[in-house]
């Protein structure tokens, strides 16, 4: 199991069972236990950046890596094993999220050769790059998903990958409700896909990786959401549920996913926020000022260690989407929420450390 340790929990047995053995044994084995703890690499309040490459003007690969680095920043999420972008990170001590491309997916599913082969090829064929998270698929149909992050964990589990974690990324749009936060619930369409994933998620202590924009509830709410409430400017509680108060609408989403996920019996599962932003241009409240507010005042609330109402105190580690303007996309807006211009210029300040 890639998310639990085999080695650790070993140990921690053995140790247990030679407690009173008169030899040091027992405090070699506590010891050793304890190493293997502390390499376990929790999920903790620091803000990474997904790397989109959808552009006809981005700088080459090795260029992107070391702007990562220039800028501190220590977590990426990358959407596809693209070998120029691993072999650029090797050595860079930047912890990856690789995904599976969504039309690999069914093929992955289907054999437990070719998820093999796909670890062989695209994660052992890198052993300098710090990965993190096998990513399956991004907002995909789910009915594929599931075999597909077995596969893959058993195949990293016997490759000896124990430090790499297999999820997959969905959207907010899979809740059947979500206001207020405590009736989340997933849609029924996707709800016999999903469950069994958040179950799985639950048994080996992975999260569930969540694509979650405050941007489109409020561009999509006519009218009902207001700008500050999903900018992170509201100055009070804006939103009362049973004894919860929200202040911020980022907030009210991820616990709808919580309520979601304990409903189908997964309330174990964390969250990670996989992609969220905002829009410089191309769009109803898209502008260079709304994305600096909504980006530093996000960076601020993951660094705060607050959580969620839901979740207080619980770390939300969060991917911010995207590094670079991507000029190939559609609609239009979708071209704007980078961080960074194809030229390499930071839009504003950010502190990502």
């Amino acid at each position: 199991m890639p998310c639990i340790s085999h080695q650790l929990i070993f140990l921690l047995f053995m140790a247990i069972i030679m407690k009173n053995s008169p030899s040091n044994m027992f405090v070699i084995l506590l010891q050793i236990a304890l190493i293997f703890i502390q390499s376990l690499e929790p999920i903790v309040a620091q803000v990474g950046v997904a790397y989109g490459m959808m552009g006809d003007n981005l700088p080459t690969k090795p260029d992107v890596i070391a702007l990562y680095k220039q800028n501190g920043i220590q977590r990426l999420r990358l959407y596809d094993p693209n070998p120029e972008a691993l072999q650029a990170l090797g050595g860079s001590d930047i912890e990856v999220s690789v995904g599976v491309l969504n039309a690999d997916i069914e093929r992955l599913a289907s054999s437990q050769d070719e998820a093999n082969t796909w670890v062989q090829n695209n994660i052992k064929n890198y052993p300098s790059v710090k990965f993190k998270y096998i990513v399956v698929g991004n907002e995909f149909q789910l009915q594929f998903v599931l075999s597909a992050m077995q596969n893959l964990l058993i195949a990293v589990s016997d490759a000896g990958l124990n430090q790499i974690r297999v999820t997959t990324a969905v959207h907010s749009g899979i809740l059947g409700e979500s206001y207020p936060p405590s009736n989340g619930v997933f849609s029924a369409d996707v709800n016999e896909f999903i469950t069994p994933i958040a179950k799985f998620l639950a048994i080996y202590g992975c999260p569930l990786f969540l694509n979650v924009y405050p941007y489109f509830a409020y561009t999509g709410s006519q009218g009902n959401v207001a700008l500050d409430y999903a900018l992170f400017n509201s100055p009070g509680i804006v939103v009362t549920d049973n004894d919860l108060g929200y202040q911020n609408l980022l907030d009210a989403m991820i616990d709808a996913f919580y309520w979601a996920l304990e409903k189908a019996g997964a309330g174990s599962v964390e969250i990670v926020v996989s992609e969220t932003g905002w829009p410089t241009s191309g769009g109803d409240g898209a502008s260079l000022e709304n994305q600096k507010n909504y980006i530093l005042k996000l960076i601020d609330h993951v660094k705060s260690g607050l959580g969620t109402p839901k979740k207080p105190g619980k770390l939300i580690e969060t991917y911010i989407f995207a590094m670079f303007d991507e000029n190939q996309k559609s609609p239009e807006y979708e071209k704007f929420w980078g961080l960074f211009t194809p030229d390499q210029q930071i839009k504003y300040p950010i502190n990502f450390a």
